[in-house]
């Protein structure tokens, strides 16, 4: 993105969130000006993020409705403390504190929408076995996890921090794997994805990320309460599990 667009963005993004106060502390709307509520005040994220943050199953940015707002939360303060590094997005929160931060995330989460259907179609079937086989079962012979160990059976994400991975754009999952291979994205120690993506060849990631953004979402895709069964890797800002 040009650099004066993304400061134009920017700009207008970062009054929404910056100029009013967090909900509840300021007196109701005359008639004629915006509400000061979270939901108008968290209408900025949905510039890139979608309709009350739904996004699509197309192109980079990824969903945000209705992810666990541990989740939500750990992401925000990873990109204001340079874990993450996307400028927008740091623009947008470096001067935002933690309690507006979970207020943001609580907002996010509490929204159930509808997905749409899956991005991917036509892949060839090796390469979704492949991937299958990774989400699944994992490569004991590597000590690499299944990835349903971690995100649920179901793969819709545990509370309280852990996301789904159904209804994600291929290319963000193709861009945040090689992001923990290439160390540009980092997570509160001890960092489980770096660790886990650092084995993953390019082709593993092509072949999870095919398979994962060929799955239709379940009708009931809320993260679930709990996993049946402990972690099988440290992860740190999870909490436990």
């Amino acid at each position: 993105m040009p650099a004066p667009l993304l400061l134009r963005l920017a700009g207008g993004l970062s009054a929404g969130l910056l100029s009013m106060s967090p909900a509840g502390a300021a007196p109701a709307a005359a008639p004629g000006q915006v509400p000061d509520t979270i939901a108008q005040r968290a209408a900025a994220c949905t510039t890139c993020h979608g309709k009350e943050g739904r996004a699509t199953n197309q192109g980079y940015f990824p969903r945000i409705a209705g992810k666990p707002a541990g989740y939500l939360y750990n992401q925000l303060v990873n990109f204001r403390e340079g874990r993450r590094h996307y400028p927008l997005m740091t623009y947008l929160v470096e001067h935002l504190s933690d309690a507006y931060l979970m207020e943001i995330a609580q907002h996010f989460a509490s929204l159930d929408l509808p997905y749409p259907p899956p991005q991917t179609s036509g892949a060839p079937a090796a390469q979704l076995e492949h991937g299958r086989r990774l989400v699944q079962q994992g490569d004991p012979a590597r000590q690499l996890p299944a990835c349903v160990a971690c995100h649920g059976n179901a793969l819709t994400g545990v509370k309280p921090s852990i996301p789904g991975l159904l209804g994600v754009p291929r290319d963000y999952l193709n861009g945040q794997l090689g992001a923990w291979k290439n160390a540009q994205r980092r997570a509160h120690a001890p960092d489980c994805m770096a660790k886990i993506a650092s084995q993953l060849t390019p082709e593993d990631i092509a072949a999870v990320s095919t398979w994962l953004s060929s799955q239709p979402v379940p009708a009931d895709a809320k993260p679930v309460a709990a996993l049946p069964q402990a972690l099988p890797v440290a992860c740190g800002g999870v909490g436990a599990q």
